[in-house]
């Protein structure tokens, strides 16, 4: 008896996992957007630190992020078991602010790109100014990387939460914990291994052999390319898994996608992509103009 309820125990374990591991790949995808504008953020983020404090720079902003997760784990479940009618709504509000920022990196840096110039040309003058302390200037920096983790990492697990709204709550707990160890592990692995990309290249640019001189160089051409894609394939992302969401979320959008994506014969396959995208551009734009509308009210009042 005792046997056979152990096996009996084993297998409901073994079924839990299983799930789990689906439901975590279900919520990777959804948050892909995420992901991507992360990495292109956090490896942004030590830009200005030297070389040998880069590193510690990651692994300090990791352990924020780690802490960020404890923090909005336990709240997402606390919100899935005492009030889960909310977990739609946060979605929503997830998915819109997902597009918001799309947009908003898009009218950046179509509009504003003498700010960024500007801020670089700033941040080289700190750096060159014996009386700034390059030490307060890194922990700046971690505040703020911590700070900018906080807000994607609860677009993570509100997302994740999304997809997993009608599963148990151990099933629930299971994947949020699974995606948050997985995002902070890969996503500030990456950032590590992009920040040292340069150095890489250099060593290798310094050996003896062609071979390696060749590889070297070919690192350092890639390394800041490398940079540029993550942001543009982040942007990109977010439309979509945004768009995604949001039209998801209204039952008579998600039902004119589909009945598109049936009427669209052998491309059908591609009219969820573009709608997605479609919709997150609209509802980024729509979002933004309100934000600017109230700043602009505010402004206002506080001038008169």
């Amino acid at each position: 008896m005792a046997g056979s309820s152990l096996l009996a125990l084993i297998d409901d374990i073994a079924s839990i996992l299983d799930d789990v591991t689906v439901m975590t790949k279900v919520a990777a995808q959804k948050t892909a957007g995420v992901l991507g504008d992360d990495l292109a953020l956090n490896a942004q983020q030590v830009t200005g630190v030297t070389a040998d404090r880069e590193l510690p720079v990651v692994w300090a902003v990791a352990k924020g992020s780690a802490v960020n997760k404890l923090i909005l784990v336990p709240a997402a479940l606390a919100i899935s078991a005492v009030l889960p009618r909310l977990i739609l709504p946060l979605l929503m509000i997830g998915g819109a602010f997902l597009c918001f920022e799309g947009f908003e990196k898009v009218v950046h840096k179509l509009f504003h790109r003498d700010e960024e110039k500007k801020h670089h040309d700033e941040l080289v003058e700190k750096l060159a100014d014996p009386s700034v302390d390059p030490v307060a200037l890194e922990k700046d920096k971690i505040k703020g990387a911590i700070r900018t983790d906080f807000i994607l990492s609860a677009e993570i697990v509100v997302i994740s939460l999304g997809t997993v709204a009608e599963a148990s709550f151990g099933r629930q707990m299971g994947v949020l914990v699974a995606i948050s160890a997985l995002m902070t592990v890969g996503v500030y692995g990456l950032v590590a291994g992009i920040v040292k990309l340069d150095d890489a290249g250099l060593y290798l640019n310094r050996q003896a052999g062609g071979g390696q001189r060749a590889l070297g160089r070919g690192i350092l051409f890639a390394a800041p390319r490398l940079m540029k894609a993550l942001g543009v394939i982040g942007t990109a992302a977010m439309f979509l898994v945004g768009g995604g969401i949001v039209a998801h979320g209204i039952p008579p959008v998600e039902h004119l996608i589909h009945d598109l994506e049936m009427g669209a014969g052998p491309v059908g396959f591609l009219v969820p992509t573009l709608a997605n995208g479609l919709v997150g551009v609209l509802v980024g734009g729509l979002v933004l103009a309100v934000v600017s509308g109230v700043k602009k009210v505010a402004f206002a009042k506080k001038a008169a």
